[in-house]
């Protein structure tokens, strides 16, 4: 490639490091000293001192990176796996490994692959599924200049908290924090909405993640009413609805209704979640 060549002052004839230089260095002593974080924070400081970044709009997402991991190569992720086996023993596995000692695990992956355990199957994109990484992305909006980012595996979850940890880590190397952030429904859950309301003082500029109205046949939310009065819902044929549990909830506390009430509708034989 000329444009490494002449960024590297490299001749058309000059020898060409192997490619096993960067990989070794990249997982040794560059992740190590995170050098690599440096370069990027003092680029930031650059593009900051340049007026290239304000720091008043964030946007922030997410791009699926395919692992270099062998689809065929996995497991169920409720199957067991001899990690003790020196077929596994590689540095993506050992990892894996270490990074479920400081972490517990909420839910086993639907699989796992053998060559890079970290890997998430999923098929984001659309079309078959495979194993993949995200990386996150913070970006200034003023001149679209990315101020942070982080990789994580394709999951959903992962992604929220690296967004948190981004936006946590610009404002602490930069003294950077965002008036508004955007961002698309991924980032619109409830929880995530009112840590960056409620903890970040942040203005908001994301679609909630809602999935009260349903298409499947069964009953949206709008479709049960409260009754203030009673303090129970009333169900789409006309009954109140009573909760096994002794507990009631108001509207706003309670986000799923229907849920709750499902026994209830279902000895009415209507169609429920």
């Amino acid at each position: 490639n000329l444009a490494y060549r002449w960024f590297c002052r490299l001749g058309l004839n000059g020898e060409v490091p192997d490619h096993s230089t960067f990989s070794k260095n990249r997982h040794g002593r560059f992740r190590e000293s995170e050098a690599l974080r440096f370069v990027f924070d003092e680029v930031v400081r650059r593009a900051m001192a340049e007026g290239l970044i304000k720091g008043e709009g964030f946007a922030v997402d997410a791009s699926v990176v395919k692992a270099d991991a062998n689809r065929q190569r996995g497991v169920a992720g409720n199957e067991p796996v001899d990690w003790s086996d020196p077929a596994h023993g590689t540095r993506a596995a050992r990892e894996y490994l270490a990074a479920l000692e400081v972490s517990a695990r909420e839910a086993p992956p639907k699989n796992i692959s053998l060559t890079d355990p970290q890997a998430r199957w999923t098929a984001a994109p659309g079309g078959p599924a495979f194993y993949a990484y995200s990386t996150n992305y913070l970006i200034d909006t003023r001149g679209g200049m990315i101020v942070d980012v982080e990789a994580t595996p394709a999951h959903r979850p992962g992604e929220l908290d690296a967004t948190k940890r981004m936006l946590d880590r610009t404002e602490h190397q930069f003294e950077l924090t965002p008036v508004r952030l955007i961002g698309d429904t991924a980032y619109g859950s409830a929880p995530m909405l009112a840590w960056i309301v409620d903890e970040k003082k942040i203005e908001l500029h994301i679609p909630v993640w809602e999935k009260g109205e349903r298409t499947d046949g069964t009953f949206s939310r709008s479709d049960f009413v409260w009754e203030v009065k009673e303090g129970h819902y009333r169900c789409p044929a006309g009954k109140l609805l009573f909760p096994p549990a002794a507990q009631l909830y108001e509207p706003a506390q309670d986000q799923h209704p229907r849920r709750r009430h499902r026994l209830s509708c279902q000895r009415r034989g209507l169609p429920v979640l």
